[in-house]
């Protein structure tokens, strides 16, 4: 491959499958060749995985939109009593599910929510518990490192503990990557100072997978952070993955200002930062399976195009999907298994369903 320019010795590392450092991931967000790297992202992804890009035909499942952390960045929390705030019973979240099964594909769940004030550990764990024995074949992937830390707090159980139980009762078999956002104390005291701290999120992964409990892992940029801050970021998950081998995707999030209390002073990032963050995140993170291109929040073409920037999964139909949309994400809010298998083909890759654990439910050839 023809190098971009001074930028041989980093290309000289890729080909011969070394690992990058710190200071080549900081040069990489400065390189001016943005095809140059995508390509290279691209050789690593079909060396390290083939053709195959990974999908989940899902429902999520978002208990309730009221929250105390109210983080900066979220458009999708609301104070209780405020007009748009809402928390699912039992019931509804039956409902929820119920019409999604609609779907005769429908494989799993995606659970996720707010912190509320007054719900107990008991009452998201009975919600779960619930969806778990109503819907026994359903895979069950839900909660963040954030939310889990939170049910530890309010229920005086350890981070373990908690996992056992949503394991052993809820069904649980994998969590979900979100509330990572930047793994940077300065980030996450202007941003979020009332939520999981950087190292919580980790030690609740890290938890996880010692429990053999598989987890996601992810990254909100486009914001405060600075470059160096987004390497350090991928650095901190590489050297985790490195330590338990238990993360099975990353997500590459951008930031979606619209309706958040940031976005009156942050704009919204380019397309070109976008498939360079996860060009690099490819590269960086040289010992994760998958690196994600999460539709819903880079839109549809982006997210094709980014399958030749490094990824190999693109998340799945994300039935009912609020949170993002809150903030002003402008893809639709789900799309039919047809539109994903589509999608994948017309990028010339070879689309497969899967469960929460990227267990292949279907290949479509």
């Amino acid at each position: 491959m023809l190098a971009a320019e001074n930028y041989q010795d980093i290309e000289e590392k890729i080909l011969k499958g070394e690992r990058l450092s710190r200071e080549d991931g900081i040069r990489l967000f400065h390189c001016p060749d943005i095809a140059w790297l995508g390509a290279m992202a691209d050789y690593v992804r079909k060396k390290k995985c083939g053709d195959i890009v990974y999908y989940n035909v899902n429902c999520h499942v978002n208990l309730t939109n009221v929250c105390t952390a109210q983080c900066k960045f979220c458009a999708f929390g609301r104070e209780e009593g405020e007009k748009g705030a809402y928390a699912m019973s039992k019931e509804q979240a039956l409902n929820l599910v119920r019409d999604a099964m609609k779907d005769p594909d429908l494989a799993g769940l995606h659970v996720v929510s707010g912190l509320h004030p007054t719900w107990t550990f008991e009452h998201y764990l009975g919600i779960v518990k619930a969806l778990h024995e109503t819907f026994p074949n359903l895979y069950m992937k839900g909660f963040t490192g954030v939310e889990i830390t939170h049910f530890a707090q309010i229920s005086g159980l350890s981070i373990e503990e908690v996992l056992i139980r949503l394991r052993d009762e809820g069904g649980l078999q994998a969590i979900a990557g979100g509330g990572a956002e930047i793994l940077s104390d300065r980030v996450r005291g202007e941003l979020c100072p009332d939520k999981a701290t950087a190292d919580q999120w980790l030690e609740v992964a890290r938890t996880a997978h010692k429990l053999g409990i598989k987890s996601n892992a992810s990254m909100l940029y486009g914001h405060i952070e600075t470059l160096e801050e987004r390497v350090d970021h991928l650095l901190r998950l590489r050297e985790l993955q490195d330590e338990t081998g238990g993360f099975q995707t990353f997500i590459c999030f951008p930031f979606l200002p619209k309706n958040t209390e940031l976005g009156k002073r942050v704009k919204q990032t380019s397309m070109w930062d976008d498939l360079r963050t996860m060009a690099i995140s490819r590269l960086m993170l040289d010992n994760f399976t998958n690196i994600k291109a999460y539709w819903v929040m880079l839109t549809v073409p982006v997210a094709q195009v980014a399958l030749g920037f490094g990824a190999n999964d693109i998340d799945g139909t994300v039935h009912k999907e609020t949170i993002l949309h809150d903030a002003g994400a402008t893809s639709p809010t789900a799309l039919s298994e047809n539109q994903i298998i589509r999608i994948v083909k017309e990028a010339g890759r070879i689309p497969a369903s899967c469960d929460c654990n990227f267990n292949i439910i279907k290949k479509y050839e």
